[in-house]
This record gives structure tokens, C-alpha cells and sequence, in this order.
């Protein structure tokens, strides 16, 4: 009989340290030290999916120089960029934003004022696939900068408005 709680209580007490690969291997080691039916109980116990558990022990089995020192994944692994999938996106983007840049060339802070949504749109009219995250992202690596300008307070009581309004006075009656 494996004992599922003490598999729980272990993980519950390291679980918050370790990386997704930590855990990985957390997991595999304990359903080695559990002998057989041990991946079962350990993911019953953890929640962790058993083809997780299974790698872990690939990984155990694997020699150690296999992973690179600091890594959590393997060298290689995601998605490809947006702007080597699809190429011109970047002189497409470039493009639109031309006219919308705003700020001082010389200066550091730069930025578009046209939307991120709306970048979007438009790039998906002429063919790419991309949303506004991607737009923002490409944004940030061209040296923009992500934020406009904007009043923290809006109506009539902003300085700025020129429409500040005054409480009405009320007529002076002189009594008798």
C-alpha cells in the first residue's frame, strides 16, 4: 500500500520552491521510491498529469549535463516569432504607425497614437495574423513606449478644461 498522504504532505511543503521542472522531478522521484503503481499514486496525490510523472523519470534517467544550468525547459521549445512566421509583419507595422508617432525624435520616450487594438485590426485587413498583444510586444522592442498621455481627472472640474465651475452666489437683501 502506497502512502498517498505522506506523498501530499511532501508536496504540499515543497511545492511552492520548486520550478515547473523541479516538480517534475519531485514527482518522478517519488513514484520511483513508490515501487509499482507508483505514478498512479502520485498523481492521484499531487494532481500532477502522469505523462508529467513520466518525463520527470525520463529526466531522471537522462544524464544531468543534458540540461543546460538555469533552465526550466529545453533550448528550442515555443512558439516561432511573430515577425519570422510572417514575413514583412514588422515593415508592414512600421508602415502604418509613420504617421502616428508622436513625442521627440531626440528624446527616449516615443510612442503611437494610434490604439494596439486598431494596429491590429488593420495588419489582419492586409493579411497577418496577430493581435493586439503581439502589436504592444513589437511596439515595445521598436523602442515605444507602451503608454499615452491622458488627464488623471476628466469634466468640467479639470483645470485644464477651462470650464471650471463656480458655486452660484447668492443676492445680498439688506433688511430693515
Amino acid at each position: 500500500m502506497i502512502d498517498t498522504t505522506g506523498i501530499r504532505r511532501r508536496y504540499e511543503a515543497v511545492a511552492p520552491h520548486l520550478d515547473e521542472r523541479g516538480l517534475r522531478l519531485f514527482a518522478a522521484s517519488e513514484a520511483r521510491a513508490a515501487g509499482r503503481g507508483g505514478i498512479a499514486a502520485v498523481s492521484q496525490a499531487t494532481g500532477i498529469a502522469r505523462s508529467t510523472i513520466g518525463r520527470g523519470l525520463r529526466d531522471l534517467d537522462s544524464a544531468a549535463s543534458a540540461w543546460p544550468s538555469g533552465r526550466v525547459r529545453r533550448s528550442g521549445g515555443g512558439r516561432k516569432a511573430a515577425v519570422v512566421e510572417q514575413p514583412g509583419l514588422l515593415e508592414t507595422l512600421t508602415e502604418l504607425i509613420s504617421s502616428a508617432i508622436r513625442g521627440d525624435p531626440e528624446a527616449a520616450l516615443l510612442w503611437v497614437s494610434r490604439s494596439q487594438r486598431h494596429l491590429a485590426s488593420q495588419l489582419a485587413e492586409r493579411g497577418y495574423r496577430v493581435d493586439h498583444t503581439v502589436v504592444g510586444r513589437l511596439l515595445k522592442d521598436m523602442g515605444f513606449s507602451l503608454q499615452a498621455n491622458a488627464k488623471t481627472r476628466e469634466g468640467s472640474q479639470h483645470p485644464d478644461s477651462g470650464l471650471v465651475s463656480k458655486p452660484p452666489q447668492r443676492p445680498v437683501r439688506a433688511y430693515q
